[in-house]
């Protein structure tokens, strides 16, 4: 075996001893020069090399017969910092080499520090770049993960922040910082008053993690990621936070908002977040909005704006003055806000509770509103209700069945086929155009509990023309255009569904026949392309998604109140015929509209104009629909105009 000798020692040492970083260095170095200078200095000394002369001055010494051995240390060091000095020194051969020594020296030390300084700072701004420094914020939003859903997020957060003085969001991600800071800035633009820090690591990382200074955050916000298995990424975040031996002590407990993408995920997220987490399950939120939108044209548009913060949202706030008050009272009490339910003192949310339910203290009021600020007591005692405008709607409502066609195929479509099952009537029927192979035996593992539909199911190309005439689509009551969502590319995924939406549209146009279209658009920006075939509605499930983690992570006592409204059984939105509540072609205010809906125990909560034409509103096509309307505003509802209202179930054919 070959021996180590002494100077392969010697560098080993000295190798471990430069890869500490700069500061060690930097020690060696001032030691090393400090040695240096004592040696130069004791060799002065004993030599005596230093003239004295009465009548020669050396600079940086008082005018003396003798030097101490201090006094020759303290010219060495001048020497050494300044080589310049030495021409003033007195011409003696020996002296001048000594200080010739310690300039030469000093001009080695200080190339050496000027080295290792800058290589130390060079070295901290890569680290910087890397985004591993520890985040100081507290009370911020912390977002773990990343994928395009979180342009989205941030920017409704940002709206969310905009009366916040010093709101910060920080998220890490494993993706390089100022690539993350590069795409935010062109994605989501002018962050106003919120602080966007972006942080590289793993968020399954305790020591990552720590970065983010999470314990100190408001909520937490944790990402699916765009990989084959985006729940056990997930999962494994959620138990890296509540597992963490440095967690908050308790009982303090964190507020997790994760994203579940697979139903079957959910009861081990559960077990793994306990209650401090609050799971928005992809699947199921999406499956049932698309359910109950597609027999209501217009639906998506008035969830998304309950969901983003650009226009009215929903919000928690107790009122004392109406303590003791009725529900219904409460109702009519507010002229810019909706009052939809109660969130009891004991945490229970009562969502369109019955009328003469009474606000106790320390209940809170749930309400629609444009923000938390604006809900605010009108003080109206007169409310100019027109009673001979109020009508009702039809007691008697004929069963029909109803006839779905859903295009394309994924993960989703057995969830909605299940869904739909509890709005339509017995005898409806299912038609699905997919061509997936294993369709069939999905619908057998999956549908096979269907009461009131059959399905039925034929192998083809959606966007084949020719498959499309030979449908008869006019014979549809409803029609769904899923994406297909095992394409890896979203753009792709979404030109396939544009392509088939195009020739829908073509084929009403030829037919002359008008029917309501809800279909799946993966990238919000492919909206706008969208609209060019007329469909009545869209379902942008990725922004939906976004929204819904936006607004969770705000409250996460919104989780419930969605839950109710996006589940059968419960209170949920309907569109209905404004006739149904005032009669037509005059003119009344939402006040006398609110109590049409309250004479039949219903809430309502803004109104769908059959001949607006579609714009823009807070980024979203309004198609007419307005939610939230001054009450005192006088209104004209004409044929065709509906009625949006929050009922207990959905008793108007």
């Amino acid at each position: 075996m070959k021996k180590v000798n002494l100077a392969q020692r010697m560098k080993y040492h000295f190798d471990n001893i430069m890869s500490k970083g700069s500061f060690t260095p930097i020690i060696l170095v001032f030691v090393i020069s400090i040695i240096a200078v004592l040696i130069i200095s004791l060799a002065i000394y004993l030599t005596n090399s230093i003239p004295i002369d009465p009548n020669v001055q050396i600079q940086g010494l008082k005018e003396k017969d003798n030097y101490t051995f201090l006094d020759i240390v303290w010219i060495t060091v001048l020497r050494t910092l300044d080589g310049g000095v030495i021409a003033e020194d007195p011409v003696d051969f020996s002296f001048l080499f000594f200080m010739f020594l310690s300039t030469i020296g000093g001009i080695f030390v200080l190339s050496l520090l000027i080295g290792i300084i800058s290589t130390g700072v060079l070295t901290k701004l890569t680290d910087l770049r890397k985004g591993k420094s520890f985040v100081v914020e507290s009370n911020h939003t912390v977002i773990l993960g990343w994928s395009f859903q979180v342009f989205q997020i941030i920017s409704e957060l940002v709206i969310a922040n905009e009366n916040q003085p010093k709101a910060c969001i920080a998220i890490l991600a494993e993706k390089d910082k100022v690539e993350m800071e590069d795409e935010i800035k062109i994605k989501v633009g002018n962050t106003k008053n919120t602080k966007v820090i972006c942080r590289t690591g793993n968020p399954i990382d305790l020591r990552d993690l720590e970065i983010i200074n999470l314990h100190e955050a408001k909520s937490i916000i944790v990402m699916a990621p765009d990989t084959a298995e985006p729940d056990s990424n997930v999962i494994k975040t959620i138990l890296a936070i509540t597992n963490n031996p440095h967690r908050k002590s308790l009982p303090d407990t964190y507020h997790i908002v994760a994203e579940i993408r697979h139903p079957r995920n959910v009861p081990i997220a559960e077990i793994a977040g306990g209650n401090e987490v609050q799971l928005v399950v992809f699947d199921y939120l999406i499956s049932r909005i698309t359910a109950q939108t597609c027999r209501q044209p217009g639906l998506s548009v008035v969830f998304t704006e309950l969901l983003d913060f650009s226009g009215d949202e929903i919000y928690f706030q107790e009122e004392p003055k109406l303590v003791g008050k009725t529900f219904v009272e409460a109702l009519f009490a507010f002229e810019t806000s909706l009052i939809i339910g109660i969130r009891k003192k004991d945490g229970r949310i009562l969502l369109k509770p019955p009328m003469n339910t009474r606000i106790e203290p320390g209940d809170k009021i749930i309400a629609i509103s444009e923000d938390d600020d604006t809900i605010i007591l009108s003080g109206l005692t007169e409310y100019n209700i027109d009673p001979g405008a109020i009508r009702k709607s039809p007691k008697i409502v004929p069963a029909k069945p109803e006839s779905t066609l859903i295009l394309g195929w994924n993960r989703r479509a057995p969830l909605i086929i299940n869904e739909l099952d509890n709005y339509v009537w017995p005898g409806s029927k299912i038609m699905i155009v997919a061509d997936n192979k294993g369709v069939e035996q999905e619908l057998t593992e999956k549908c096979a509990g269907l009461k009131h539909q059959t399905v039925t199911f034929l192998f083809g190309d959606t966007t084949n023309r020719k498959i499309l005439d030979e449908l008869n689509i006019e014979n549809y009551d409803h029609i769904i255009v899923l994406s297909q969502t095992d394409l890896q590319d979203v753009q792709a995924t979404d030109a396939r569904t544009l392509s088939t939406l195009l020739h829908l549209r073509d084929i009403a146009t030829r037919k002359q026949h008008t029917f309501s279209i809800v279909s799946e658009m993966l990238d919000d920006r492919n909206r706008e392309l969208a609209e060019i075939t007329h469909t009545d509605d869209f379902i942008v499930s990725v922004k939906i998604d976004s929204l819904m983690l936006s607004q969770i992570s705000e409250n996460k006592e919104l989780k419930t109140v969605f839950e109710l409204l996006f589940s059968a059984g419960g209170p949920a939105i309907y569109i209905k015929p404004a006739e149904y509540y005032v009669e037509l072609g005059r003119p009344v205010n939402f006040y006398t509209v609110l109590e049409s809906a309250r004479q039949q125990n219903q809430i309502a909560i803004g109104y769908k104009l059959h001949k607006a034409k579609p714009r823009y509103e807070g980024g979203v096509l309004s198609h007419g629909v307005m939610v939230n309307p001054v009450k005192s505003n006088q209104l004209f509802f004409s044929e065709g105009d509906k009625i949006i209202v929050l009922s207990d179930e959905d008793q108007i054919g």
